[in-house]
């Protein structure tokens, strides 16, 4: 037998060929329905409901073994003002926009919390535990916040014990309000000290001026001491005399302040408190950039050693390089701050010597003028002099009791500045873990995982789930679609189920798919009928039986041909011998008469396959067989011809070629999309025109006509080339058929 016998009627094609005059056009391939990801998610439901048992679990679990923490809260208020202490728009403490968050670094400082461990340490907390790095652990858990819509700072302490969280956030203010009292105190108590000193020189200097002017009245009583106005020099020499002693005033100031700056070069604590101070009131000059990322990078690397500890233990590399690199940045700040203050000396200094100068030049002046008074009228002159220069003295001590005045008062009222609104008490309530926020994380991540799985997996499940896929992705009609039919029934009820038992749905379903084949094609266009499948056990000889009963009781004549020589079947369906069959006919040995049956249906006759040649393939593209096919056609009104599945062997696409029309048939929870695919290919490529496709046994569970899960494919049922049978297993009488 040749290859060559196979009809030249249609070439071999791609899988998109136009389908011959008269035959369905392929249905174009639809996009999937928009619910297909909820069905998914549906289908796989208890994949969705283990990830969020198994998510929820470990929420419990970890409410279950986490140690709870509670947070205990002080509340501050800081006032941004300060006292006048040298002149009219200067002092220690001015308004700042950054005021607030600087005093929230600043209670987060290493001095602010040493001070806190100092007076902790005696406790002995077992929060704090008996580590010598008591700051470390009481950075860990401190929180310093300030409120969004007000300037009120929350310090916070989170710790297991709700009294010593409570204790511990107390003692941090208690240092901080401490530190800022000392500083202050400090300050003013060095200003004060300057101008007490000057006031004790200007003292003792009014007393030899006025027991000189007193000396002169006496000496000379006659001289007339109220002269008014027309000397122009004692008028000049009046204003030089104001001038000299504005001057004088102007250079204290700038001494002391000079004075200030200079007493802070020895002491690291009195420099950042000064610093801080500077940069609140928002005075520029004394900053830089150097400053600015030693600072930034000072903090990032606090930030970085307090999320290290959370992972590692102190005697980790990863903390001692941090702890390092910690002492390093903040040497280079301390360098900066060093740098910053030097300036701001250099810059009293500046000060100090213009005031200096001025003062110089300006006594210059009065001299000279003095002594051309003195010219004029010594004794007139004289007493101008003493008078001018004892007014001059006596404003100037003036000056400096007020100053000293406001000095006494702001050092007295120095730790008023520090509201504490509310003292931190125990909580009670643990604040971590947030028990609904663990939960919801665990629900939402539960929810995601268990989505994510059921997508996953029905990523890699390659099976048909429904009947609009098997129409999108083969490009077919659905002729019908068939329920599954009870395990319990034999092979002969499964394949005579349109006779047996004509009432059943699955009997009303085989009538649905040969309604569709009668109205599918043009009468007389599809007298010769090829059913296939893909793999084996689809159930395609099933759809044969029942089907070519069907057509028979609608008065059609029907002849079944067993074309199955590997597994044939029709025989036992209708319980017949198959000694008299196809391979006797095709071989010459009998008639087409003898060999062919008559069945208890009307109209149905069967052809069985005979005894199994050794070379079905080639026995079926012989000659003989094309013409044998050609004298049935004759005869019968429709032939209905069961081969074996495409994708094993070839026979299916033998007879695909001379059929004139192809039914493919799928198997509900078993048909897997690239298997049916090629199995289209297979047959388009050899010239077969696909009528549609039929779906069998359809779990009764799922709707029966669009929506079904759940397929897979499998080729080890005992198909291939000569008389073998593969498997030895016992099959039911559902894999028979």
């Amino acid at each position: 037998m040749e290859e060559s016998l196979l009809p030249d009627r249609v070439p071999v094609q791609a899988p998109a060929a136009v389908p011959a005059a008269g035959y369905p056009t392929p249905v174009a391939q639809p996009e999937l329905p928009q619910g297909s990801l909820l069905r998914v998610v549906w289908r796989r439901r208890w994949v969705v409901l283990l990830a969020l048992a198994v998510c929820l679990g470990g929420g419990f679990a970890h409410l279950w073994r986490a140690t709870p923490l509670y947070t205990s809260t002080s509340r501050l208020y800081v006032e941004q003002r300060g006292p006048k202490i040298l002149s009219e728009g200067e002092g220690v403490l001015t308004r700042g926009y950054n005021y607030v968050q600087t005093q929230s670094e600043l209670l987060k400082s290493t001095s602010i919390l040493a001070d806190a461990a100092e007076k902790l340490r005696p406790a002995r907390l077992r929060t704090l535990g008996q580590g010598t790095n008591l700051v470390g652990l009481i950075r860990a858990g401190l929180s310093v916040e300030v409120g969004r819509k007000d300037d009120i700072i929350n310090v916070s302490f989170e710790g297991p014990h709700p009294e010593e969280a409570a204790q511990v956030a107390n003692a941090v203010v208690d240092a901080y309000v401490t530190f800022h009292s000392k500083t202050k105190r400090n300050t003013a108590a060095e200003v004060l000290r300057i101008l007490r000193t000057e006031k004790a020189k200007r003292d003792a200097e009014f007393s030899e001026k006025l027991k000189a002017l007193m000396e002169f009245k006496e000496a000379n009583p006659a001289l007339l001491f109220e002269v008014k106005g027309g000397n122009i020099i004692v008028e000049g020499l009046s204003r030089l005399s104001d001038a000299l002693n504005a001057a004088h005033l102007e250079t204290i100031n700038a001494r002391a302040a000079h004075e200030s700056i200079k007493s802070l070069a020895d002491d690291p604590e009195k420099i950042r408190a000064f610093l801080e101070v500077r940069r609140a009131g928002g005075a520029g000059g004394w900053g830089s950039q150097a400053e600015a990322r030693s600072q930034a990078e000072l903090e990032l690397l606090r930030a970085q050693l307090l999320e290290a500890r959370t992972r590692v233990t102190d005697s980790h590399p990863l903390i001692e390089t941090l702890q390092r690199r910690i002492t390093e940045a903040e040497r280079r700040l301390a360098e900066a701050e060093k740098k910053a203050v030097e300036a701001e000396l250099a810059a009293a200094t500046e000060r100090l010597r213009a005031c200096e100068a001025r003062e110089t030049q300006i006594r210059k002046s009065y001299e000279e003028q003095r002594q051309q008074a003195i010219g004029l009228n010594a004794q007139i002159a004289r007493f101008t002099m003493l008078q001018s220069e004892l007014d001059q003295t006596k404003k100037l001590c003036d000056l400096l009791d007020q100053r000293i005045k406001e000095m006494d008062i702001s050092e007295e009222a120095g730790a008023l500045y520090i509201t504490v609104l509310e003292v931190a008490s125990p909580s009670y309530s643990p604040s971590s873990p947030n028990r609904v926020k663990v939960m919801s994380i665990a629900l939402v991540f539960g929810l995601m995982l268990g989505v994510g799985l059921a997508l996953g997996l029905d990523f890699l499940d390659q099976r048909f789930h429904s009947a609009d896929e098997i129409t999108a992705t083969l490009g077919t009609p659905l002729l019908g679609i068939v329920p599954q039919m009870p395990g319990s029934d034999g092979l002969v009820e499964h394949g005579r189920a349109v006779e047996k038992e004509p009432t059943s749905h699955a009997a009303e379903s085989y009538r649905t798919v040969r309604t569709a084949i009668y109205f599918g094609v043009p009468n007389g266009h599809a007298k010769s009928l090829l059913i296939t499948s893909p793999a084996p056990g689809d159930g395609k000889t099933t759809l044969t039986s029942n089907l070519g009963i069907a057509m028979a009781q609608a008065g059609q004549r029907t002849l079944i041909v067993d074309g199955d020589f590997r597994k044939p079947m029709q025989h036992a369906i209708f319980e017949i011998e198959r000694e008299h069959g196809l391979s006797g006919v095709l071989a010459g040995r009998e008639t087409l008469d003898a060999a062919i049956h008559h069945t208890k249906v009307e109209c149905l006759d069967i052809l069985p396959t005979g005894p199994t040649p050794p070379n079905p393939s080639e026995m079926l593209n012989s000659q003989a067989f094309a013409d044998l096919l050609k004298e049935l056609r004759e005869r019968y009104d429709h032939i209905l011809i069961d081969s074996p599945p495409v994708m094993p062997v070839t026979d299916a696409r033998i007879l695909g070629a001379l059929c004139d029309v192809t039914i493919l048939v799928l198997r509900a929870e078993k048909s897997h999309r690239k298997v049916a695919e090629r199995a289209r290919d297979a047959l388009l490529g050899v010239g077969a025109q696909i009528l549609g496709t039929v779906v069998n046994a359809v779990p009764r569970r799922e709707d029966r006509y669009y929506h079904y899960s759940g397929y897979g494919y499998y080729y080890r049922r005992g198909y291939g080339y000569g008389y073998g049978y593969g498997s030895k297993r016992k099959k039911s009488s559902a894999d028979q058929t």
